[in-house]
């Protein structure tokens, strides 16, 4: 592994594969995981997200508290970890609340994107097959993942987070793009983390020994 900690994020609209994605490299590299925390938020709101869009009020809490959450679980794992998302509600929150502004001008959210810049940021772009209604997400119509598609974009580049694009549907290319980035900043996978043995040698096979034979009493054979 590398000596410093590395944040993995990776951000992007609903329904674009991220926390597949996360968790293969959770399960590659051995990271802890940060998962969506909106999921949380709104089990505790006991509401689902299309309920709660008519009451701006509901809407605006819902938005800050995800916010202030996922900043607070990443403050949580002090070293290298996986994120299957960063500053992506605040896309959301421009379309659906009143509350972005407010968000971006608090002392915190300056801090945030300068932790993002530091980490590795895949942006993962939308493709109509991976579309789905699991009832956390926004709304699955096309237009509107484009939407927040664009949104999440335009905040990568307004506040200069480097990322890497991840435009391919094929999980084969998208695990070759990250396998090739994280091998350059220095992430070993688990198994490359396990002791080679030098070339040419072969692990030796474990010994086999034989059980002991049974002891058997021996009695002289009857006089005749």
């Amino acid at each position: 592994m590398v000596k410093n900690p590395v944040r993995i994020y990776l951000v992007g609209s609903h329904s674009t594969g991220k926390t597949t994605l996360a968790r293969w490299i959770r399960d590659r590299y051995g990271l802890p995981m940060i998962s969506e925390v909106a999921r949380g938020v709104l089990a505790e709101m006991e509401s689902r997200l299309e309920s709660i869009r008519s009451n701006l009020e509901v809407v605006d809490r819902y938005q800050m508290q995800v916010f202030e959450r996922q900043i607070a679980a990443e403050r949580e794992q002090p070293g290298s970890f996986v994120s299957d998302r960063a500053f992506c509600n605040l896309a959301y929150a421009a379309h659906h609340s009143t509350v972005l502004a407010k968000l971006c001008a608090q002392p915190s959210f300056g801090e945030y994107m300068a932790s993002v810049r530091s980490g590795i940021v895949f942006f993962l772009r939308p493709h109509r097959e991976l579309l789905a209604d699991d009832g956390v997400r926004a709304s699955v119509a096309w237009e509107e993942v484009l939407r927040i598609d664009g949104m999440v974009k335009l905040l990568l580049e307004m506040h200069a987070v480097p990322y890497v694009p991840c435009e391919s549907l094929s999980m084969q290319e998208r695990v070759r793009l990250i396998e090739s980035v994280l091998a350059l900043a220095g992430v070993a996978s688990v198994d490359a983390q396990r002791p080679e043995l030098p070339f040419g040698e072969i692990a030796p096979r474990p010994r086999l020994v034989p059980k002991p034979a049974a002891s058997q009493s021996h009695k002289s054979a009857p006089s005749a």
